[in-house]
């Protein structure tokens, strides 16, 4: 890395290579820690297209390609992730549907991927976007995924094969049934969020929903991870977006931010990630550095920290906090955090309604 010139803000494209050539040198070869415990992480967002398929997909190669055993579990009937990883997922071929609707074990739905040996999926087919429907009407809806994972990670240790150490769950762009699984299932949550002001504005009903399923159905969920998506450092906004997000969240949000890259968006049409399809680009890079700061941080629980941006253990009334019948945190904010330097006044109107 020595040898490497020195650059500055005048010449961005110098910068850029000098960059890409550290992070190529630092990472090339790098094994990442295994967790003591199976990390499963649910990568949400209820508005699309910032980034949450191709977050998944290429982390989850990221991990893997660093000695990991990671498994996806497509959750979106769109199949993008399916697709990304390589992996059949035409109408027919057994997956998350038959495990949600049916009922079927989650390791006859296991794939694996064909270009990383320790990364397997659980595609989506087409089937899957009428789930909403029929799941309505069962017993135990909204952790039917759940047991099915932990019934498959138990099976396989007791058959003696080497335990899984990521579960990354893709999300549907909604707040359905299906999303609802998938917080359910997870133990923690990763939020992509796109460097645009619409992005900060979905970010307060979404945290919303997770203070919701942790009171009713998953005590154990929590925001551990946010992760800034297609940034663009030459505009204002971008860089303030992301100001923001670090300043309302700065033990979640990772220090890596991903740009905007061609070869990120190229990799799906050749059924890869970008780790395979151009592991030097500057998007692969980006992705694999974030993927060892997500096993550097570990799980960052909220009760180990003082945050204020996320719910405590034992809530205190406060100014601007409200109490809601029946309830068991007897918390609703009224007046979110992010009432800030970007477009306040509309997130708090928004959060008012």
């Amino acid at each position: 890395m020595a040898s490497l010139p020195i650059t500055d803000d005048s010449t961005p494209l110098a910068a850029q290579l000098a960059e890409d050539a550290r992070r190529r040198i630092d990472l090339q070869g790098r094994r990442f820690p295994r967790p003591t415990s199976t990390r499963i992480i649910t990568v949400a967002n209820q508005k699309g297209g910032v980034g949450k398929t191709t977050t998944t997909v290429n982390l989850a190669a990221g991990l893997a390609l660093a000695g990991l055993n990671v498994l996806v579990i497509d959750n979106d009937p769109q199949g993008n992730a399916s697709t990304a990883l390589g992996v059949e997922h035409r109408a027919g071929t057994p997956s998350v549907y038959e495990v949600l609707v049916d009922g079927d074990p989650l390791a006859s739905a296991v794939q694996q991927c064909p270009d990383i040996p320790t990364l397997w999926c659980v595609p989506a087919t087409i089937d899957l976007s009428g789930a909403e429907i029929e799941l309505v009407s069962l017993v135990s809806r909204e952790t039917r995924l759940r047991r099915a994972l932990d019934e498959y990670l138990a099976e396989r240790e007791r058959e003696g094969l080497a335990p899984i150490d990521y579960v990354l769950v893709d999300c549907p762009p909604s707040l359905g049934l299906l999303t609802v699984n998938a917080f359910v299932v997870g133990r923690e949550v990763l939020i992509p969020i796109q460097c645009e002001y619409y992005a900060l504005e979905g970010l307060s009903q979404l945290l919303k929903t997770i203070e919701l399923i942790k009171s009713h159905l998953n005590p154990g969920l929590h925001v551990s991870t946010i992760l800034l998506t297609m940034y663009d450092g030459r505009t204002n906004l971008a860089q303030q977006v992301a100001a923001e997000v670090r300043e309302h969240f700065p033990d979640q949000t990772l220090r890596t931010t991903v740009p905007r890259s061609v070869r990120i968006s190229e990799a799906p049409s050749h059924g890869q990630t970008v780790m395979t399809y151009d592991p030097g680009s500057t998007g692969a890079l980006a992705y694999l550095e974030a993927a060892r700061e997500l096993t550097q941080r570990g799980a960052n629980r909220p009760e180990d920290r003082d945050l204020d941006a996320l719910p405590q253990q034992e809530p205190k009334r406060e100014q601007g906090v409200a109490a809601v019948p029946g309830s068991e945190t007897q918390t609703v904010r009224t007046e979110h955090e992010f009432a800030g330097t970007i477009g306040g006044p509309g997130l708090r109107q928004e959060e008012l309604r």
